[in-house]
């Protein structure tokens, strides 16, 4: 079953940079009912996505200094919510809003 990994360190940022292999980052506002729909479809959905990709959530209220080092360093315009997709430490994908999908996740992962 999968489940999320929350961020709450800046250094676990740095960690996800050096993984070899697909992370995928969902930052969330948790005062936004978009960003909760959002979060909910995807869940709903993201049995697509190979479970050799590691989740990770960020409660973007709680900890907008990761945010902000999260759009450093994968060099992306902040949004919320977002999803961040990671291979190699590097941003292969970047969605937000109603173009969060966990097909089109799964789609860049198969291809």
């Amino acid at each position: 079953m999968k489940d999320w990994t929350s961020l709450n360190q800046i250094s676990q940022i740095d960690d996800i940079k050096a993984v070899q292999g697909y992370s995928l980052i969902f930052k969330h506002s948790t005062r936004c009912s978009i960003s909760m729909m959002a979060k909910r479809t995807f869940e709903r959905y993201w049995d697509v996505i190979p479970d050799r990709v590691s989740l990770y959530f960020l409660d973007l209220i709680n900890h907008r200094d990761i945010s902000a080092y999260i759009a450093e360093t994968f060099h992306v315009h902040h949004e919320s919510p977002q999803i961040l997709l990671i291979k190699d430490g590097e941003c292969i994908l970047d969605a937000s809003h109603g173009d969060i999908s966990a097909d089109e996740v799964a789609e860049v992962i198969n291809a």
